[in-house]
């Protein structure tokens, strides 16, 4: 614990910096963590901080995605109705697939594509994170992924602000504006904003939304590693269920039986966004600006078509079910 001491702690710090910006200013907390840890890259080679910048951009994050299980019932998904939730599982999978597809046209991995395309369709940068833990590994994932959370967290706090706006335009009750929101924001914090700033019902029917592409986590990240753990060397291959998956499933489990009172499901869930923000945070110090500008355009053009192609098929699918 004294070798990961010095690297933590900075994570930590960061984290702490990132949220205290980000409630005093306003702005993303996620994108604010990932640009101050750029700003550290040189403790990335001090042999002192290494260690726990390691851990906390790999296991402090694995373990904050377990914990966002913690969130999740199984009444939630259910009170949505069938057709609602057909519509946001239907638009999850082939917004994945688009962005496979796209990622070829460009003449880009496929896993690109698979990795910006679960993050815009689940739950932006925390699906970004889970999905490239069991995606292969090549020389530039890491930067990749980096620059996935960088645009996913932009585009979320950018559809948190026009979104809203849309809806009156488009003649949607608060039904139909909570399934929209909560169907195509990235971000948890930032669809609640947004659906509380059209109502509280809304803002409830977003956030039920939104935990169901959550809760779709599980079963993506189990089929990318079905996938893709035959790629890679055998030593090297990802469980089937990776223990922050197993995690999560259990917590969303007990939760669904009310075992869970609801202060400790608060506390997990802010231990979660913590454990989050700070890997985030150890990730920005161990990549650089120079790192992310050689990814090029084209990793932009994916997240931004993989926005409006979600945005679409929602929007699509509510007038489709009269909503």
């Amino acid at each position: 614990m004294t070798r990961l001491g010095p690297g933590l702690g900075v994570a930590l710090l960061i984290a702490v910096t990132a949220t205290f910006v980000s409630e005093r200013y306003g702005g993303p907390q996620f994108l604010f963590a990932l640009l101050f840890g750029i700003a550290f890259n040189f403790l990335a080679a001090d042999p002192r901080t290494r260690p726990g910048i390691e851990f906390a951009a790999r296991t402090v994050l694995r373990f904050g995605v377990g914990l966002l299980g913690a969130r999740i019932t199984l009444e939630q998904i259910t009170a949505l109705g069938l057709a609602p939730v057909l519509l946001v599982v239907a638009a999850v999978v082939a917004t994945i697939f688009f962005g496979a597809w796209l990622a070829r046209l460009l003449g880009r991995p496929v896993t690109d594509g698979v990795l910006t395309g679960g993050a815009v369709a689940i739950c932006g940068a925390s699906a970004a994170l889970a999905i490239s833990a069991v995606l292969p590994k090549t020389e530039r994932s890491a930067q990749f992924t980096l620059f996935t959370v960088v645009g996913v967290t932009a585009l979320s706090t950018l559809a948190m602000i026009f979104y809203p706006a849309a809806v009156p335009f488009l003649e949607m009750d608060a039904t139909a504006a909570g399934l929209f929101l909560g169907g195509t924001i990235h971000d948890v914090a930032q669809v609640v904003g947004a659906g509380y700033m059209i109502s509280p019902e809304a803002g409830v029917n977003a956030t039920y939304v939104k935990l169901l592409r959550v809760a779709m986590l599980v079963p993506v990240v189990i089929a990318l590693s079905l996938v893709f753990r035959s790629r890679g060397p055998a030593g090297a291959r990802t469980p089937l269920l990776p223990w922050f998956l197993a995690l999560f499933v259990v917590l969303a489990a007990v939760n669904s039986t009310g075992w869970i009172p609801p202060q400790a499901g608060d506390w997990l869930a802010g231990f979660s966004r913590w454990c989050l923000v700070a890997a985030i945070a150890a990730l920005g110090v161990m990549t650089s600006f120079g790192e992310l500008a050689t990814l090029g355009w084209q990793p932009v053009i994916l997240m931004v078509a993989e926005t409006a192609f979600l945005a679409t098929l929602i929007v699509g699918g509510l007038l489709w079910l009269g909503l």
